[in-house]
């Protein structure tokens, strides 16, 4: 089976800087896309970034020019480099994978807790 783990989030002061990674527990599964996702005010977990194999990335608007995801989709692994933090980026930040080809499949992480504080 796919787990996804993820680490790096905490308490940061506005102006941080953390980088949150996520890794699968096996890696002999084949996936296509791996990203992070996060709650939003009023909405339902939203997108943050998302990286291809193909090295595409897509981001949220709230996420372009301060953070950005790169990693290694043949290893099952990605990350998120977070900067210029405000306290609106407090939240439960989600690792999430999605296999295109057959068996389709998509995994979720447990998340990891952001919290913007002074």
């Amino acid at each position: 089976q796919v787990q996804l783990v993820e680490s790096g989030g905490g308490l940061v002061q506005p102006g941080g800087s953390p980088r949150l990674s996520c890794a699968t527990s096996v890696t002999t599964f084949t996936l296509n896309v791996m990203g992070w996702y996060r709650p939003a005010p009023g909405k339902q977990r939203e997108l943050v970034a998302t990286v291809t194999t193909g090295c595409s990335t897509n981001y949220a608007n709230a996420a372009k020019g301060r953070f950005t995801i790169s990693g290694d989709i043949a290893k099952n692994t990605v990350s998120l480099q977070m900067t210029s933090l405000e306290p609106g980026d407090t939240a439960v930040y989600y690792c999430w994978a999605r296999r295109s080809i057959l068996p389709r499949a998509e995994f979720w992480g447990q998340g990891t807790q952001v919290t913007v504080s002074s």
